[in-house]
């Protein structure tokens, strides 16, 4: 019982070591280039010991992608979740936009690590990327949206959502904010073969609430 005990002691730190050095890491990523930063500067920012780092991790940019993995899974699953009682795939589209978009204002650190990933943000085989080709194929299949490839229409909107969200952490007034990612939703909905009046009014309708 002893023994057990101590695992699990053992355990739970060894859990708060990884989270730590993880969440430096998240933390190094909103204001520094990666390959800029040091071992040792990490650990700082954790708080643990130099020696702890390759307990958990076999080098730096294996900790910047899981950090960068856990913001892309974080991201979708909270989509996934806010959107999960809208019925009509075209305002789930358009409500996962608009809520992405306000990222500068609403979710400051996961805007400036998108921004920092850029384009490849919009390939992770986890996380927003396939939620996003599902969530498309869907609205495809009911009717409400008309594309070709999902794969270039991914690329077309994701890189619309990532420079609306540059603008959004240049100039982050709150209310410019939301405006730009209500009006990129309305155009990325018409991009999709929308009628303009539709999807004006679908881009306008109250966002489910967020966390």
């Amino acid at each position: 019982m002893a023994q057990s005990g101590t695992a699990n002691r053992l355990d739970r730190r060894k859990a708060r070591t990884r989270a730590a050095l993880i969440a430096a890491g998240r933390t190094l990523l909103t204001t520094r280039d990666p390959a800029e930063v040091s071992i040792q500067e990490i650990t700082d920012a954790a708080d643990v010991g130099f020696g702890s780092f390759y307990n958990h991790f076999a080098s730096k940019q294996e900790l910047f992608e899981t950090a960068v993995a856990e913001v892309v899974e974080e991201h979708g699953a909270m989509l996934d979740e806010v959107t999960a009682a809208l019925g009509d795939p075209a305002e789930v589209f358009a409500a996962s936009v608009r809520l992405t978009a306000r990222f500068p204002k609403t979710q400051p650190e996961m805007a400036k690590i998108i921004e920092r990933v850029g384009p490849g943000y919009l390939t992770a085989p986890t996380g927003l990327a396939p939620r996003a080709l599902r969530d498309l194929q869907h609205a495809k299949d009911v009717g409400r949206f008309a594309f070709g490839d999902p794969q270039v229409t991914i690329a077309c909107a994701g890189g619309a959502v990532l420079g609306v969200i540059h603008l959004g952490l240049l100039q982050p007034e709150p209310a410019a904010i939301d405006h730009a990612a209500d009006e990129l939703a309305a155009n990325l909905l018409r991009m999709l073969g929308l009628p303009g009046d539709e999807a004006s009014e679908i881009a306008a309708r109250p966002l489910p609430a967020a966390g």
